[in-house]
């Protein structure tokens, strides 16, 4: 069995979170799965997004921590991430992005395949990446969001870039320890496939990026999947051979993780597959509640007094 099977979530920071939701939920489509509060500052949101369950390989979430500063995207961090849509789709989704008014660019990723390029209301790099039908056939559970027209909805993950300060040893930990193989190289980045063998899920490493600062508009860490908590023991004994900062378990509920700080400057995570959202309200109304889990339940009255309250697009 590969050491990780792809993309899990990945987590960046916001500054508002109603302008959040409004662009992930109302512009992109993207289902709200969950609203909840970062475990380790209870008095902020993390938002879930992602398809009708929030399945792995389509969640991506936020800390929106108001007041923070803004960031810049660059050595050191997860950069721009892809989401993939059907090929077909990328003028549909051009004439939207630009209804909402968001600068859209054209342009090609290492494989000839077309992106739209753009920036969410922070200024987070993101893209959509046009794929056959065959490539994003991963819609047993996409979300149909008002306004979305079926064949335009957001598969996933495609894959996204990264920048290291030391991009051999990057290159070690995505190969030699999470089981990545290294696809393609040019003169500006190494291109990498999942360990499945898909074309989902890729990562490349550029090169030649000025050092990032961290803050709203930035990634704050990338999650990589196991099945299980087995997995993710073994992956954990794995991590510290390779004497790296490193949590050890963390039980976050709807998954279990383990976070450490590879050499190039990125925290990296690896998540479990399971439980899941469901673990805590049904299906039909993930998103629509906040959710707290015990240790927080008893502060519910003075965490929802300090939370700004949130309308759905």
């Amino acid at each position: 069995m590969s050491p990780v099977t792809g993309l899990h979530h990945i987590t960046a920071v916001a500054a508002n979170p109603q302008l959040n939701l409004d662009f992930y939920a109302g512009v992109l489509g993207l289902r709200l799965v969950k609203k909840t509060v970062n475990q380790d500052d209870p008095f902020t949101y993390h938002l879930y997004y992602g398809d009708a369950l929030g399945r792995p390989g389509t969640a991506m979430t936020f800390f929106p921590f108001p007041g923070v500063p803004a960031g810049q995207p660059g050595r050191g961090q997860p950069l721009e991430t892809h989401f993939a849509v059907p090929v077909g789709s990328l003028d549909g989704w051009r004439a939207r992005l630009a209804s909402a008014g968001v600068d859209v660019q054209q342009a090609s990723a290492a494989t000839g395949a077309p992106l739209l390029r753009f920036r969410d209301p922070d200024g987070l790099p993101l893209a959509l990446m046009g794929q056959s039908e065959a490539g994003v056939g991963r819609s047993a559970d996409t979300w149909q969001a008002p306004g979305i027209e079926p064949g335009m909805v957001i598969r996933g993950f495609a894959g996204m870039t990264l920048s290291s300060y030391r991009p051999d040893a990057t290159t070690r930990v995505l190969t030699e320890l999470l089981g990545y193989t290294e696809a393609q190289a040019d003169g500006g980045c190494r291109r990498f496939n999942s360990p499945d063998g898909g074309a989902d899920d890729y990562l490349e490493l550029l090169r030649d990026v000025a050092p990032g600062q961290p803050g709203y508009g930035t990634v704050h860490h990338v999650a990589f999947r196991v099945p299980d908590r087995p997995a993710l023991l073994a992956m954990l004994e794995r991590v510290q051979a390779w004497r790296m900062p490193c949590s050890g378990e963390v039980d976050r509920f709807y998954f279990r993780s383990v976070y450490f700080r590879e050499p190039g400057g990125m925290l990296f995570e690896i998540a479990t597959d399971d439980p899941g959202f469901t673990v805590d309200e049904p299906a039909q109304s993930l998103g629509e509640a906040l959710m707290l889990i015990d240790a927080h339940e008893g502060m519910r009255e003075t965490i929802e007094a300090q939370l700004p309250r949130l309308t759905h697009p």
